[in-house]
């Protein structure tokens, strides 16, 4: 008879994640309650929210009691707090003490992630002593890749890679392993911060302390990797122009996709009125030389096109770190010259479409092709300019305001640039075609 295939608890939690509430439930009570813990860790957060509701109170209390503090806190995170008084009041006293714990740390901080659930040792344990600590104590770690080292005071002095302990002689004290040399993140520390410390230090797990540098948890990184997930997932939406989504695209109602999107879409039609209305202001000219209407899809889309590219580069350079506040000029440099250039290149394409129309005689500019020829050349090289420097220093204002870079939408940056590249386009047309076509 053949081996029975052990299946991956992520490949359960995929699959439930697609059952209906009942055939969820009755699914998910087949399994033993430590298999349960490790699909739940697992599960989509609605379908741990559906999951939960499905459960009886004996269930519930079972399961939320028994789960790592990290997660028991991820699931409490986006609820009511008159839901997560009950599921609290489910806990027992020690369990129930460690969630608030979590708790009462500021929403944006990286405590928010930490769990308590480590292997801490003193530095006059020996290393037979510290692997009879981790028989003890490890088997509800969430990591033993690091042994973390405090005094008396419970101040965190140093961290081991258990390989070191693993070479060392049994007898071998700690206080002879250590070099005082760590990574510690601050409990108070926004997630934002802590991910790049992560990203700096490129390690599994980082232990959270205090300001006085008592140790409180520690973070693992596919935690982080969720987080930066939801993130990245959040500034997509906004970058795209509409609320983020609380689920899953294929789980959000049809009505919940249409509130998330009509805001945006309604400011956005708001704005693009300004357009209209820069339009009619120049509707003299336009009636005088109608030839210029034709290239104003070509102007405004050259200059929200740029915008919006240099939106893109400069947003995510600050997600990733690369660029702070403080860059603000050298980026300003870097797009002005960008910008001057990308222009350039458009102007050069503009002015030589118009000029082979007309020797082959595609279309007929008229008299004054040349001067309609400049104008559009000329324009480009400013909207495309100036959509370039609005789309890398929007995302810096809004930083210095304390907002989110990624409000700064690529239909945002548009529309800004739409508007502003008509009134750019119709001035340097009168300039050159004053006293001819106009």
């Amino acid at each position: 008879m053949g081996k029975k295939i052990k299946v991956h608890p992520a490949d359960l939690a995929e699959a439930l994640g697609k059952l209906d509430k009942e055939s969820l439930y009755q699914q998910f009570n087949q399994y033993n309650l430590e298999l349960k813990l490790e699909i739940f860790s697992f599960l989509e957060k609605d379908v741990q929210y559906r999951l939960a509701r499905s459960l009886s109170e004996s269930q519930l209390t079972e399961l939320l009691n028994n789960l790592k503090p990290d997660i028991r806190n991820q699931l409490f995170s986006d609820l009511p707090d008159n839901l997560i008084k009950y599921l609290i009041n489910l806990l027992n006293e020690r369990e129930k003490q460690l969630a608030l714990k979590l708790i009462g740390y500021a929403e944006n901080s990286i405590a928010r992630l930490m769990t308590p659930m480590y292997v801490q040792v003193r530095p006059y344990f020996t290393v037979e002593h510290v692997f009879k600590h981790i028989k003890l104590f490890g088997k509800k770690a969430e990591t033993l890749n690091f042994i973390y080292v405090v005094d008396e005071n419970n101040v965190l002095i140093d961290d081991l890679k258990i390989g070191e302990l693993l070479l060392a002689d049994a007898d071998t004290k700690i206080s002879e392993l250590i070099d005082y040399n760590f990574a510690a993140i601050k409990a108070a520390t926004p997630m934002e911060e802590a991910f790049e410390i992560f990203q700096k230090y490129d390690r599994s797990a980082l232990p959270i302390t205090t300001e006085n540098g008592v140790l409180v948890g520690i973070v693992t990184f596919d935690d982080v990797l969720d987080q930066i997930a939801d993130r990245d997932t959040e500034d997509i939406h906004r970058f795209g122009g509409m609320d983020e989504l609380d689920v899953a695209y294929t789980k959000t109602p049809l009505m919940k996709l249409i509130q998330k999107r009509a805001g945006w879409l309604v400011i956005l039609f708001l704005s693009e009125m300004l357009t209209a209305s820069a339009m009619a202001y120049y509707d003299g000219e336009i009636e005088k030389a109608v030839v210029l209407a034709l290239f104003v899809p070509l102007i405004i889309s050259s200059g929200g096109n740029s915008g919006s590219q240099a939106a893109s580069l400069i947003i995510r350079a600050m997600a990733l770190g690369e660029i702070k506040l403080k860059d603000w000029w050298y980026v300003m440099k870097r797009e002005i010259s960008s910008g001057l250039i990308l222009g350039g290149i458009l102007g050069i394409i503009g002015f030589l479409r118009i000029l082979v129309w007309q020797e082959l005689g595609i279309y007929d500019y008229g008299v004054y092709w040349l001067y309609i020829a400049l104008s559009v050349s000329i324009s480009l090289l400013f909207v495309v300019l100036w959509g370039t420097l609005s789309g890398s220093v929007i995302p810096f204002v809004l930083r210095k305001f304390g907002l989110d870079p990624a409000t700064a939408s690529a239909p945002f940056v548009a529309t800004l640039v739409d508007v502003s590249g008509l009134i750019i386009y119709f001035t340097i047309a009168g300039l050159f075609l004053a006293g001819k076509l106009l």
